[in-house]
């Protein structure tokens, strides 16, 4: 597919930080509806020193058309629970609007026992959490979108990719049935993903680098296809319709994800 350098650029700026994008004018994109992101560093956006670490969120709007906004709030290192002691839940409800999406996407933060600051318990205070994003996005008119947690990189001396989640994403399944919430169910997608590309192939999609080997985060070409399951199954879901999406069956050039600098 040949795109033009007007809709590169466009597509680019789609997936800044809501911070970084705020710098177009106040007017602009009003009339659009927006996915908003609520996550950690799996989808969050990386800045240059980062760089080749992508966060999913980065490339969503790969996927997405342009009357489709898409705010990536998701932030390294957050829990459900840490995100909304921060404050970040409230500035994401400060500016949600009718007819918005609110995608949460947690679990990969919440489950570390020795950080009270940010540890949950799957069946009691992460779904207590989660809750939190589901009443404000309503209260608000917006559509909250549960998002089970992108699995890492982790095989069996057999190539059998397994599951690192423990009891989170089944927490956010029975959440999102008793409250009748969509759910993008991305743990059990992208587990299949990484088991059709075997242990070798999916090196090609996370952060390892001539100093380090990464199988949580991604790199380019993983962010891009984690973002494309991401915008199939919201198709699926009826979270987004067939129209507002473009590109599913497409090869997105690496070229397209930046890094916005640190300063």
């Amino acid at each position: 597919m040949s795109l033009s350098r007007r809709q590169v650029a466009g597509a680019a700026f789609a997936a800044l930080p809501l911070g970084v994008a705020a710098a177009a004018p106040a007017h602009a994109g009003r009339s659009r509806r927006t996915l908003h992101i609520a996550g950690d560093s799996t989808a969050a956006q990386k800045y240059v020193s980062a760089a080749p670490e992508t966060g999913w969120g980065t490339a969503l709007p790969f996927f997405v058309r342009r009357d489709r906004a898409v705010a990536n709030h998701a932030v390294n290192g957050r829990s459900s629970k840490s995100f909304v002691d921060e404050g970040r839940l409230d500035a994401i409800l400060r500016v949600v609007r009718p007819g918005d999406v609110l995608l949460i996407q947690f679990a990969h933060n919440d489950e570390k026992t020795a950080d009270p600051a940010r540890y949950t318990e799957p069946w009691s205070t992460y779904q207590e959490y989660l809750r939190m994003y589901v009443d404000g996005a309503r209260a608000e008119g917006a559509r909250p979108v549960l998002v089970t947690p992108v699995e890492r990189r982790r095989f069996d001396a057999g190539g059998t990719a397994l599951p690192t989640h423990g009891e989170y994403p089944a927490a956010m399944r029975a959440l999102a049935a008793r409250e009748r919430v969509a759910l993008l169910d991305l743990q059990a997608l992208s587990l299949r993903l990484w088991q059709e590309l075997g242990a070798e192939g999916t090196r090609a999609y996370f952060n390892w680098t001539g100093t380090e080997q990464d199988n949580t985060h991604f790199n380019p070409p993983g962010a891009i296809e984690v973002a494309r399951l991401v915008a199939q199954e919201a198709v699926r879901a009826r979270v987004l319709a067939p129209r507002d999406v473009l590109r599913l069956e497409d090869e997105i050039p690496v070229s397209w994800i930046t890094w916005p600098s640190d300063v």
